[in-house]
């Protein structure tokens, strides 16, 4: 629930899909426990959110930042939930009394603590059995203790991992979700015999810009240019040039290659080469940037080998079977040898902790388990041909182990490059965005546009920006396409480029797709969850959390492109919308008929709006009550119907396609008033308990509204 939208209802139903999904639907055993976080009122700032206290109002509360969790307890029935990290009016959304509170699962270290909090008198034994029952119940319900042969989810086999039909629904995930943002005079799709096509920028051969944050690592990822030249085959020249960096100042790396590097591997059966049997994090303060356990003089390894580089993904496993999986150390020592001299930006890429060293000093060190792999790199000068002395210590203490050692060779990236491919092309693709090493949780980040993992500017890095310009100055066909993780305001490219797709991060797939809807394969059918400003001028500061201003629901200026945009190669007509009105509170009914009326077959994404009539200035604008994603033949037809959720006394606008109605909601008559004000409705997994309660004053600041949940990451 991070990254589906800004639309409580989108949220939520989006939400619901996916838990149902994650938990299966055996009577018996859980698939997975699917936890929705984070609760409550948690969007940052990254920098400060162990830190930042979230003030709200009680009606932003109730109508923006709490419905798509009462949607995901309730009709999608999450077993667990994460709260958040900050403060919420004063109060730790987690640290608040936690054990006591229901939140039952701390995944540092600091439930380490109970017992000396129990003999203290600060906690019951009966506190922490309350935690500790909800949770193995939680494991109960996963099968954990049954036999395999009677737990219905622990028949899958592990061959359905990239599975032909699990690759088929990554390709219809990435298809559906690309939305063609602009199509000037018809710009797409572009014809598959065109001679000579040039693919420019820094994101269209990054296999890490397909994943986002909190990813698998696919095993066959296709990059929009690798998407693009198997499309097209021998019979189209394709040209490519990065271009340019994703950021200034933040380079582009690939892995050293084994024709630079002569390395042997030291393997240890301990994280700090100790050889000692050591718990998860015993010797490790993630984030802290340093191992904690001294490392011996002189270890003795387990085994040695010859690597040809270190480009490794053990995931939850080990270099060998009969290693810790959470418990292990490699170090590498060797040479490296430049093919070129000049300035290299040289590090690591990996999870847990790792120190690189170059001609005997300490390059950079990093110790993180938080999110993908981190990137650490410092600038060095090197020789052409010459060997350098080089050795890599590499500590895994918990959860997925990966490194790979990387640099940036001097002359990666040219524009000179970009400039003269474009010149040689009949058209240009540009792919640019942003990257997760940009945009992501407590990140270190200090470049220009982006702070510690937020965004404080919302246009396309300068670097790109100025790419694109002069790339398009050249007057050949271009389209942009966009790889982002949140909304990019390209005012210039709104008003200069012909067509600009919007692809997100769009999965190991995402190529294949972004080459299907250029080239007309797929016909685009997305829509935008999220408003695409035209500048952060338009909007509140980033510490205030009133909805006033914010969203389509709130915003009066003008957008970039709204929320709900998307075009498609097909034409769509709406008529005859129609509702007879209901009862307050109880669903109402809208029907409304939608024709494709071009030659092509398409999807359309039918959206319902409603606005109670006459409400107050600080009500939404509109606000988004029902969708559908249909497909319809040229020149076909369709009545959608949809049943909307309860709508208060009054008269209530609905919309959808262009057309308005206006539907009188009825006061409920006494003989079907099914419940008295102020019932206070509860819905619970084992592990969670989330309170939600209706008709009550505001609570002091001594006296939080809910009291909740279970997960910490």
């Amino acid at each position: 629930m991070e990254t589906y939208g800004e639309d409580p209802y989108l949220t939520g139903q989006m939400a619901v899909a996916f838990i149902k999904g994650m938990q299966g639907d055996d009577p018996k055993y859980l698939k997975t426990v699917a936890t929705a976080k984070h609760f409550a009122v948690h969007s940052g700032p990254e920098p400060a959110r162990h830190t930042f206290d979230a003030i709200v109002s009680e009606k932003d509360l109730r109508e923006t930042y709490l419905p798509h969790f009462e949607s995901a307890i309730k009709d999608g029935g999450a077993y667990s939930v994460m709260c958040a990290y900050n403060s919420v009016d004063g109060l730790p959304a987690c640290a608040n009394r936690a054990i006591q509170a229901g939140t039952d699962l701390n995944c540092g270290i600091e439930y380490e603590n109970a017992l000396a909090a129990v003999r203290s008198g600060l906690l019951s034994e009966s506190d922490v059995n309350q935690a500790l029952r909800r949770l193995l119940t939680a494991r109960f319900k996963l099968g954990m203790f049954d036999p395999p042969e009677i737990v219905k989810y622990a028949q899958i086999p592990y061959s359905n991992v990239d599975s032909p039909e699990h690759r088929a629904l990554a390709l219809e995930t990435a298809r559906k979700s690309i939305v063609l943002l602009k199509n000037d005079r018809r710009a797409l799709p572009l014809s598959k015999t065109i001679k000579t096509l040039a693919v420019i920028g820094p994101s269209a051969d990054d296999a890490g810009l397909l994943l986002g944050n909190y990813n698998g690592i696919p095993a066959g990822p296709v990059t929009p240019l690798e998407g693009i030249r198997r499309k097209l085959g021998s019979s189209t020249r394709v040209l490519y040039a990065r271009g340019t960096e994703i950021a200034a100042n933040m380079p582009s790396f690939e892995v050293i290659p084994a024709s630079a590097l002569k390395l042997q591997g030291e393997y240890f059966a301990s994280s700090n080469f100790d050889g000692k049997r050591h718990r998860p994090r015993e010797l490790s303060v993630p984030n802290s940037g340093q191992l904690v356990g001294d490392i011996p003089q002189n270890p003795q390894p387990l085994f040695t080998r010859a690597d040809a580089q270190v480009n490794f993904d053990w995931l939850d496993g080990a270099p060998r079977a009969d290693m810790n999986d959470d418990d292990f150390g490699v170090r590498w020592t060797g040479t490296l040898t430049a093919p070129v001299s000049g300035t290299y930006q040289l590090g690591g890429a990996g999870k847990n902790a790792f120190e690189l060293y170059l001609d005997g000093k300490q390059l950079v060190a990093t110790n993180t388990i938080h999110g993908g792999r981190t990137y650490v790199y410092a600038a060095v000068e090197l020789e052409a041909g010459k060997q350098y002395p080089i050795r890599l210590d590499f500590h895994e203490y918990l959860n997925d182990a990966a490194l790979q050692l990387v640099w940036s060779r001097p002359g990666m990236t040219r524009e000179d490059d970009a400039q003269d491919a474009a010149r040689q092309a009949d058209a240009v693709v540009m792919v640019m965005g942003l990257s997760p090493r940009l945009e992501g949780e407590e990140m270190r980040v200090q470049i220009e546009g982006f702070s510690g993992g937020d965004r404080v500017q919302i246009g396309l890095p300068r670097v790109q920006e100025e790419l694109m310009q002069k790339i398009a100055a050249l007057g050949k066909p271009t389209v942009l396409v966009l790889l982002n993780g949140s909304a990019v305001a390209v005012n210039w490219a709104k008003d200069h480029i012909p067509a600009i797709v919007e692809a997100w991060y769009p999965g190991q797939a995402g190529g294949t797709a972004i080459a299907d809807v250029l080239f007309g394969d797929y016909n685009p059918g997305g829509r935008l969850p999220v408003t695409f400003y035209k500048s952060v001028d338009q909007l509140p500061p980033f510490t205030d959390y009133s909805m006033k201003g914010r969203t389509y629901r709130f915003f009066k200026g003008e957008p970039l492109f709204p929320f709900g945009h998307g075009l498609s190669y097909s034409t769509f007509a709406y008529r005859n919308l129609r509702s007879p009105g209901s009862f307050a509170g109880q669903p109402v009914s809208v029907s409304v008929e939608v024709q494709n009326t071009s030659a092509i077959a398409g999807e359309e994404v039918v959206q319902v709006y409603v606005k109670p009539a006459g409400g107050g200035s600080d009500d939404p604008i509109r606000s988004l009550a029902g969708f559908q994603r249909i497909a319809l033949q040229p020149r076909e037809r369709k009545v959608v119907r949809f049943r909307l959720r309860g709508q208060p006394q009054g008269t209530l606008q609905i919309s959808a396609g262009g057309l308005t109605r206006r539907v009188q909601i009825s006061p409920l008559p006494r003989s079907r008033l099914l419940t008295s004000p102020g019932t206070s409705r509860r819905a619970s997994g084992c592990s969670p308990r989330t309170r939600i309660r209706t008709n009550r004053p505001r609570p002091t600041r001594a006296s939080p509204r809910w009291r909740t949940v279970t997960r910490r990451r």
